[in-house]
């Protein structure tokens, strides 16, 4: 007996979606204006960009979230988005700015500075490549190292406050490279940072919302110190938080000693 083929099921095809990844490229764009005014020496608008950039960051997870639209292409265009907006940018906006002055003061300060830009560059790169490596077994509760946009804020951060400066000094100079250096170092170290990924779904007391208004008033008054104090303290919490561990495990194993 004769029985007819059935259709066979047509093989999906690897959709692009396109909003989430127009959000993606508005993070892309926005890291690139930020070397364009930096190269045109306005570094003003060059950390504003910045933080313009990672606000495309976060929307477009959320909106590929929200709208069923994750793909192997978003994740990947993603990454490669945040290597240029968090890991480079910040990099060449800081070597921009500063170090790239402090080679006036001696060839070897002139290395440091553009040895300090390269290592930040590199531990973004680094930072990112342990994340998507780790990213299905790590606690999404915390960060491994500081986030990329985080260090990228601080950097950014500190420039825009500091392009009021016409002329910073050795002090400074020294001050713009250390601070690139250090964020850097953060990227790559095992400090568990918090995600606030459960945020989105658990309820908070009023008194929260309360102090997120008052945060977004402060910025509203002096946006630049007050983005630099947040991401700022936010970058120094973890290193802080392990030094005041091991002060405590200290100060027990010295009591416990001499109660023996």
């Amino acid at each position: 007996m004769y029985e007819p083929e059935l259709p066979t099921a047509a093989p999906r095809r690897r959709a692009i979606f396109l909003l989430p990844n127009l959000l993606t490229t508005g993070c892309l764009f926005s890291g690139f204006y930020a070397v364009v005014a930096a190269i045109d020496g306005n570094f003003e608008r060059a950390g504003i960009a910045v933080f313009v950039a990672m606000i495309f960051d976060t929307l477009d997870g959320r909106m590929a979230r929200l709208t069923h639209t994750e793909s192997a292409f978003g994740k990947e265009y993603d990454s490669l988005a945040d290597m240029v907006a968090f890991g480079l940018v910040p990099a060449i906006v800081s070597y921009q700015w500063g170090v790239a002055r402090i080679a006036e003061y001696g060839r070897a300060w002139g290395r440091l500075g553009w040895l300090a830009a390269f290592f930040y560059c590199a531990a973004a790169a680094l930072r990112l490549a342990r994340f998507n490596t780790r990213v299905a077994t790590q606690d999404k509760r915390y960060f491994e190292g500081l986030p990329s946009p985080s260090a990228a804020a601080v950097v950014s951060g500190f420039v825009w406050v500091s392009s009021e400066w016409r002329e910073p000094g050795l002090t400074g100079l020294i001050v713009a490279f250390s601070v690139t250096a250090v964020a850097g170092a953060l990227m790559v170290s095992s400090f568990s940072y918090p995600s606030f990924k459960k945020l989105d779904s658990s309820p908070v007391r009023f008194v929260w919302l309360v102090v997120a208004a008052l945060v977004f008033v402060v910025i509203g008054i002096d946006p630049a110190r007050a983005l630099l104090g947040c991401f700022g303290s936010y970058a120094l919490w973890a290193p802080l938080a392990w030094v005041w561990r091991r002060i405590r495990r200290a100060r027990r194993s010295s009591g416990l000693s001499g109660g023996s």
